[in-house]
């Protein structure tokens, strides 16, 4: 996953940049939705497969937010269920959460004013920049995994 992400950030840095909307795929997305449902539940990173579909498609920023969040949220709340019966939390998690909890409203105000800030351009290049930080870190946990770092 982590090269995939690379290669097509990179990919869209060396293109200039721009953001040229494609249309839509019914196969794509779905295939994408199944990736990242996957990756997510597997291994908590479903974000990239996600954006390889959507970025693509020129999403006003709004919509890319909406969309990106309106699918982690009912994702989420779908393997909760599972998680919950895998692994029950003990005591000290169940305070760790409620301790972050806090942190939701702070989150979402952030996350608004940095979306108000930035134009569609700056938030695509953002969007293209966290997916390589994004796919470094997988491909490091990936090698560190293999040879044991």
């Amino acid at each position: 996953m982590g090269l995939v992400t690379l290669v097509f950030a990179a990919l869209w840095f060396i293109g200039g940049g721009e953001i040229k909307p494609r249309p839509r795929s019914t196969i794509k997305a779905t295939f994408a939705g199944l990736s990242s449902g996957v990756t997510t539940m597997v291994a908590h990173s479903g974000g990239p497969p996600l954006a390889i579909y959507l970025l693509p498609l020129g999403m006003s920023k709004a919509l890319y937010a909406g969309t990106t969040s309106l699918f982690f949220t009912v994702g989420n709340l779908l393997k909760a269920g599972p998680w919950l019966v895998l692994a029950t939390p003990s005591r000290s998690l169940w305070m760790l959460m409620a301790l972050c909890v806090p942190a939701v409203p702070v989150g979402v105000w952030a996350g608004w004013r940095l979306h108000e800030r930035l134009d569609q351009r700056a938030l695509y290049r953002l969007c293209y920049a966290i997916l390589v930080v994004t796919a470094a870190k997988l491909l490091w946990d990936g090698l560190a995994g293999y040879i044991h770092l």
